[in-house]
């Protein structure tokens, strides 16, 4: 883990998960089935669950789908969020139903009074909302032009004040735009203006591609920056590819850590081996120990030109060689093995240090 220094929230609950006031950053995903459609809703929540979310939200376009909250949140496990647009009539639908959170966009509920029944059913529910501002509708709501992280910002201070007037505080904000630079600039601008933990993602970030690289840019950069208590990856296609993604950002970022980290060389003319496949070959051993404990960093180098200085900085590493290979742990060389072995030594080697680092983990 890094020494990155997370803004300091307040707590809000979002069923068992808690958010801010240093509690980790949590996983979110949406399904895009049809909400009212409860087993398939309830079977993809279940995918979305095994591959590590850890809040679900599903969309709420019709008094069927606001029904089916209930039935999905009991055979959920997870907390699930509704989300609204347009009929604040649905939000008050969704918070009967049981909805653990609420996501609402001001900018298509502009109605003060109907906005007001919502905030004032979810207080009495002791049920949190998002406030999910997107620059789709951010001109409007600030009403002039003008430089769209600063319009953003200005539209959430106008949505924070209607709130905050009616005695509610259990909020969670988020202010996306499918640009990346708009997005880290209105949540840096918006983390020095308020102590609500902030949901982080770049909205509408695209196919698979390139979704990973824009919200990776983003929210990596967010989270460096200490800034996100919990974070949605918004990709076009399959949610559960988000929930991956997301567990890779926050672990490449050191704020969470999901497994072992495996570094490998890009490879060039002087890789006498074929380190694709070699990596790829670890990578099937590594999944089917499901080891608990301390992730390790794991290098698998090509050759003796930077190799032996990742695998000796890893906790264990295999660096090639002249049809050798150099196995490492803790730093030193612990046997040097035809390549044709790697794999397998470099597997009873991490084996060892698994078995070492629990047994001093017990005997603390």
């Amino acid at each position: 883990m890094n020494n990155v220094k997370r803004r300091i929230t307040r707590v809000v609950s979002v069923g068992g998960v808690k958010l801010g006031g240093g509690h980790p950053v949590s996983i979110q995903s949406m399904t895009n089935t049809y909400t009212a459609d409860i087993g398939a809703t309830i079977a993809q929540v279940q995918c979305l669950k095994d591959a590590g979310c850890e809040i679900v939200r599903v969309s709420v376009k019709d008094k069927e789908s606001a029904a089916a909250i209930a039935p999905i949140k009991e055979a959920a496990g997870l907390p699930v969020v509704a989300d609204i647009h347009f009929d604040h009539n649905l939000a008050l639908a969704a918070i009967n139903a049981g909805a653990d959170k609420i996501r609402i966009n001001p900018g298509n509920m502009k109605d003060p009074e109907k906005l007001a029944r919502v905030v004032d059913a979810a207080g009495e529910r002791h049920i949190p909302i998002r406030i999910g501002i997107n620059s789709g509708s951010l001109m409007e709501m600030a009403g002039g032009k003008g430089d769209a992280p600063d319009v953003m910002v200005e539209a959430m201070l106008r949505s924070l004040e209607f709130f905050e007037q009616r005695g509610f505080q259990d909020l969670v904000l988020s202010l996306k735009a499918s640009d990346v630079f708009t997005t880290v600039m209105c949540y840096r601008k918006m983390s020095e203006l308020c102590d609500y933990p902030l949901h982080v993602g770049v909205t509408a970030a695209g196919p698979l591609s390139t979704g990973i690289v824009k919200s990776s840019m983003g929210i990596g950069a967010l989270l460096i920056d200490g800034i996100g208590d919990t974070i949605r990856v918004s990709l076009t296609g399959d949610p559960v590819q988000e929930v991956h993604a997301a567990r890779k950002i926050l672990s490449a970022s050191g704020v969470r850590k999901f497994g072992d980290d495996i570094i490998s060389c890009p490879t060039c003319g002087r890789c006498g081996v074929d380190l694709a496949a070699i990596v790829e070959e670890v990578e099937a051993e590594l999944a089917k120990e499901n080891p608990s404990g301390t992730p390790l960093t794991i290098a698998v180098m090509g050759c003796e030109v930077n190799g032996p200085g990742e695998a000796a900085s890893a906790d264990v590493g295999v660096a090639f060689g002249n049809k050798r290979a150099a196995i490492f742990s803790g730093g030193s060389i612990t046997k040097t093995v035809d390549a044709s072995m790697a794999v397998r030594e470099l597997i009873e080697e991490i084996k060892e240090r698994r078995r070492a680092d629990g047994q001093a983990a017990r005997g603390r």
